[in-house]
């Protein structure tokens, strides 16, 4: 049977919509299957990163130099490499589709010196030798890089941390600063689009192979580091009794306030320079963020050192390290219900809701609630697209999708009062089904604004839980435990999450994907038509906006409300668009459909008076 719904499953989304051609390359060179998993020829490349950064606080300045080393474990002769200077957002002349502070403009990543292999090379306004375009710096290769084949590039550069227009990062006040995007990093290269090309245009965000890093980050004495890793050498860094508060967190379940304010000023080594080192293994990208007179809040949890840096001015973030360690233990053990794959988690009082591997750079909030969907939804982030490398350039919906739905439960829990699945519907039913409404599998890229966020974020997340409910909590969890296993550590696309779904469940599941993910459809639902007759209500339900979706049926006599309805959007499957349903009720004066947690943008035919 399984073998049965995988061929059912590909010829109708390929006749109705056809396998794009880059997408029907990989599969037939086998780096992908059609049942879900990595193919038989899968392959990724990868780069590993030795930085050493300084920072200069009063003038918002880092200069660094890398070495990387790029390994071509694909089948192809590549002739050029492109690395990616996301920090050329702000340069001079770059497109850009956030406004920015002229204010905010600068030189971008200025680069002192560049090697390929050991020999210096130019960077130039011409074509056909090493140049700039954009947000990337295109390699061509004289002596072309062999499958299997190894090439090492060093970098010398000095690149500003915005004060103004912080797009994901930037400097807060004059020295507590979030860095993100700051270093050159080679592009991926990959078995559907070759090179990505893409530019960081500011709306959308990255997509990065996996690494290896070793960082050593510079800043003057009592500034206190974080980054994407591990703290290797803890005892050169820090004063004994920050050192002792340290350590104790390291092994405490109790949030442990390894800075408080009476120790500001007096926390690290008496040096002028001080110099933080940091590992890590395996990750996608590298973010670090720094302050002198931030306070700090840890605890363990099973390994995992669990923190929040945050200026004593934002009340919002007393609670944060709490939240965030209640964030990681309910996404280990309930929902992905997979263990948190890092040994670090800090989430910095930033600006705004971003995510990099073991770092979030977060807004203060002043409610609970607020605090806890921002903290659990960046935290989210840690699976998709961390560990489960996905492309956010094209594919939002593959990661902010799941970040919106896997902390719903958790956030009811802990901010009592709040209800982020009405949340969530009440965001799409007020823009779906205009024409700004259009289908998560365009490439998130080429939407803005309110498109961008109802494909990346509202209708994926309702999708996914939808899922969940018709197939039931534990088999949903099954097959989303199959596509992590298959798929973390590499690259899949939105075909390897489908497939891999209906491998895994043994279902058909196009009726329930096309419509959500491929389809202009949108969430409407309404009472076609209701009668009361012989102690039985008979009622014709019509789909009009075409979206699968839970079915609820209330009675109300008076100021009394009464379920006598409840079905999962697996009613739909197979179905025209219209239900007829027959419920043994006594008569009521009113019949509503829906609830707040289903969206629906038009509820005014949700009500029919019975008489």
């Amino acid at each position: 049977m399984k073998k049965l719904a995988i061929f059912l499953f590909i010829p109708v989304i390929l006749l109705s919509q056809p396998l794009p051609v880059n997408f029907k390359g990989a599969y037939e060179k086998q780096t992908r299957s059609y049942d879900g998993k990595p193919g038989r020829n899968y392959w990724q490349n990868k780069s590993d990163y030795i930085i050493k950064a300084e920072v200069t606080p009063s003038e918002k300045r880092i200069n660094a130099e890398e070495t990387v080393a790029y390994y071509n474990n694909s089948p192809d002769t590549l002739d050029i490499i492109v690395v990616k200077l996301l920090g050329d957002l702000y340069r001079k002349g770059n497109t850009r589709d956030i406004e920015i502070s002229p204010d905010a403009v600068n030189e971008g990543m200025k680069i002192s010196t560049a090697k390929l292999n050991g020999s210096e090379f130019e960077i130039t306004r011409d074509n056909e030798k090493p140049h700039i375009t954009g947000t990337k710096l295109i390699i061509p290769l004289k002596e072309k890089l062999l499958p299997g084949a190894k090439a090492e590039l060093y970098f010398k550069w000095e690149v500003k941390i915005p004060g103004e227009s912080q797009i994901r990062m930037g400097a807060y006040d004059s020295t507590s600063f979030f860095v993100a995007y700051w270093f050159p990093q080679i592009a991926v290269y990959d078995d559907i689009d070759g090179w990505d090309m893409n530019d960081y245009t500011g709306h959308t965000e990255t997509y990065n192979d996996f690494g290896n890093y070793e960082v050593d980050i510079t800043v003057p004495q009592n500034f206190v580091v974080w980054a994407s890793g591990k703290l290797s050498n803890p005892e050169e860094v820090f004063e004994e009794k920050i050192l002792d508060k340290y350590k104790t967190a390291n092994s405490s379940d109790e949030i442990i306030h390894i800075i408080s304010e009476e120790d500001l000023g007096n926390v690290t080594k008496k040096r002028d320079k001080i110099t933080y080192k940091f590992r890590s293994e395996s990750i996608p990208d590298f973010a670090f963020a720094m302050s002198d007179h931030y306070l700090w809040d840890a605890s363990l949890w099973q390994g995992v050192l669990i923190s929040a840096a945050y200026n004593p001015e934002s009340k919002g973030f007393y609670n944060v390290a709490e939240v965030a360690r209640k964030s990681i233990i309910y996404l280990s053990e309930e929902l992905p219900g997979i263990k948190y794959p890092y040994p670090v988690m800090t989430v910095f009082n930033g600006r705004g809701g971003m995510e990099f591997p073991m770092m979030c750079n977060d807004s203060s909030v002043d409610n609970l609630r607020g605090t806890v969907h921002l903290t659990s939804h960046e935290i989210s982030h840690t699976y998709f697209p961390f560990y489960m490398g996905i492309n956010e350039r094209k594919y939002a919906w593959m990661d902010e999708g799941w970040a919106t739905m896997l902390p719903f439960d958790f956030q009811e829990l802990n901010a009592p009062g709040y209800d982020p699945r009405q949340r969530n519907a009440e965001g799409y039913s007020q823009y779906g089904g205009r024409d700004t409404d259009l289908p998560p599998i365009i490439p998130s890229n080429q939407l803005r604004g309110i498109t961008y966020r109802i494909a990346s974020y509202a209708r994926p997340g309702a999708a996914y839980d939808f899922m969940m409910k018709f197939m039931g909590k534990e088999k949903f969890k099954a097959c989303l435990h199959e596509y992590i296993k298959r798929w973390n550590g590499k690259h899949p696309t939105p075909y390897d999450f489908f497939n891999t779904f209906e491998d895994a469940s043994g279902e058909d599941l196009d009726w329930f994907f096309k419509p959500w993910f491929f389809e202009f459809k949108y969430p409407d639902l309404s009472i076609k038509k209701a009668e009361a007759k012989d102690g039985y209500l008979f009622v014709e339900v019509e789909n009009k906006g075409g979206l699968p979706l839970p079915v609820v049926l209330f009675v109300k006599n008076g100021e009394s409300k009464e379920k006598i309805f409840e079905a999962q959007a697996d009613i739909w499957k197979g179905k025209s668009g219209e239900l007829k349903l027959e419920i043994k009720c006594k008569k009521p004066e009113e019949l509503l459909l829906g609830t707040p947690q289903i969206p629906d943008v038009d509820d005014s035919d949700n009500k029919s008076t019975l008489k």
